[in-house]
């Protein structure tokens, strides 16, 4: 075989194989056929199908398992680290379906750490609300909220059964201002049960809190198991 058919070949491969990944017809988790096949399919060598392969999971389009074989991986989302961001619109541009579900939901007196995550006055109430974001029908991320009464009196009567509280927050009350913390953790219990992972799984928390004119609007802290998400931010220089 010459090295220029072999190049050709080795191209057509990994641009097969993505298109298949890109347009859904082979998603998250499937199969990538064995080399053994693919050198049969494209009638090469297995050189060059191994060569197409560790090029298709540099990009972080495929995994590749110890005797196992190769398989799509679950895209990884990015959002901006200053960006109030929709969860639903990560998930669709991962050409996934979107659901979620509420875990919880409850109005109570703030206790101190309440007060401490949304700076409340003493005797203040809020809704908590915990939350489960869905992507291909697989848990994507964990929100948990809490909610100002004080400043957002409506939220009392909200269920969210029907619209995620952070589409509803928005559409409710502007916000004038927001704080980003950003931090990894090990997955708790509750967590790691919520998101169908293992305990001490390494997550990313992307935790939030928004003020209106009013006061303090609300506190959330979303959780993505570490190899779902990443956060980019641009920067230009100062003039």
């Amino acid at each position: 075989m010459d090295q220029g058919r072999d190049i050709t070949l080795h191209q057509r491969i990994v641009n097969d194989i993505e298109g298949r990944i890109v347009s859904g017809e082979w998603p998250p988790g499937h199969r990538i056929p064995f080399e053994l096949e693919l050198t049969k399919e494209y009638d090469c060598s297995r050189m060059t199908v191994n060569k197409a392969l560790t090029q298709l999971a540099k990009a972080g389009l495929i995994e590749r398992r110890k005797k196992s074989g190769s398989f799509v991986t679950q895209p990884q989302a990015q959002s901006a680290v200053l960006e109030i961001h929709d969860i639903a619109a990560e998930v669709k541009s991962l050409n996934l379906a979107y659901s979620f579900s509420v875990a919880r939901r409850a109005k109570r007196k703030a206790d101190a750490d309440d007060n401490r995550r949304l700076e409340l006055q003493p005797g203040s109430s809020v809704v908590e609300v915990v939350c489960i974001h869905h992507a291909g029908g697989r848990p994507f991320c964990l929100e948990e909220r809490l909610i100002s009464l004080a400043t957002v009196p409506e939220a009392e009567e909200a269920d969210f059964s029907t619209i995620p509280p952070g589409s509803w927050l928005i559409n409710q009350i502007p916000w004038s201002s927001a704080e980003h913390r950003i931090h990894a953790v090990a997955a708790g219990s509750e967590a790691a049960v919520l998101l169908d992972i293992a305990r001490n799984t390494a997550c990313l928390v992307v935790e939030r809190r928004t003020w209106s004119n009013v006061g303090p609007v609300t506190h959330v802290r979303f959780t993505y198991p570490g190899d779902k998400h990443a956060l980019v931010a641009r920067f230009t220089p100062a003039s």
